[in-house]
């Protein structure tokens, strides 16, 4: 198991355990901090998350800015790498596909399924994530490539 599924079976039996873990997670890139990430649930190649609309995520139509959804995006999507790739390996994002399919004026949730990745061979994955609003409806459709690489070897 490794640190971020560790440190999920920490605070999982814990009051405010969800908050926290979300918090420390979000605080690793201190940018996501902006959205106010929620974990909702997470395991190996799976991520959902979600975020609260509130004021200050607002663009000029009083719906989710762009920013704010490629945030959340790139939340889900880092998660789940980090909760799925070996601990021998490691991970960068190179590149980003996002189609904005309709104006995001609730709640929104975000979802990366990977589905079966062979980690000892794969030096790209692409990870699918998709933003639907709270009546589940698709706001957003991403693609967030990433590098896969073994870590260097200590010497």
């Amino acid at each position: 198991m490794n640190r971020v599924l560790k440190l999920q079976a920490q605070f999982a039996n814990k009051p405010f355990g969800s908050k926290i873990f979300s918090y420390l997670l979000a605080r690793a890139a201190p940018f996501f901090l902006t959205i106010s990430p929620k974990v909702e649930e997470l395991r190996p190649n799976y991520m959902r998350t979600s975020m609260k609309i509130r004021r200050k995520v607002h663009n000029h139509l009083k719906g989710v800015h762009a920013t704010a959804i490629c945030t959340l995006c790139e939340f889900a999507a880092g998660v789940c790498m980090e909760a799925s790739v070996p601990t021998h390996r490691r991970w960068i994002p190179v590149g980003m596909n996002i189609a904005y399919v309709k104006l995001g004026r609730t709640d929104l949730t975000a979802t990366c399924d990977l589905g079966n990745v062979n980690w000892d061979e794969v030096d790209k994955v692409d990870c699918p994530v998709v933003v639907k609003d709270r009546n589940e409806v698709t706001v957003v459709e991403a693609t967030i490539e990433m590098k896969v690489s073994d870590k260097p070897k200590r010497k």
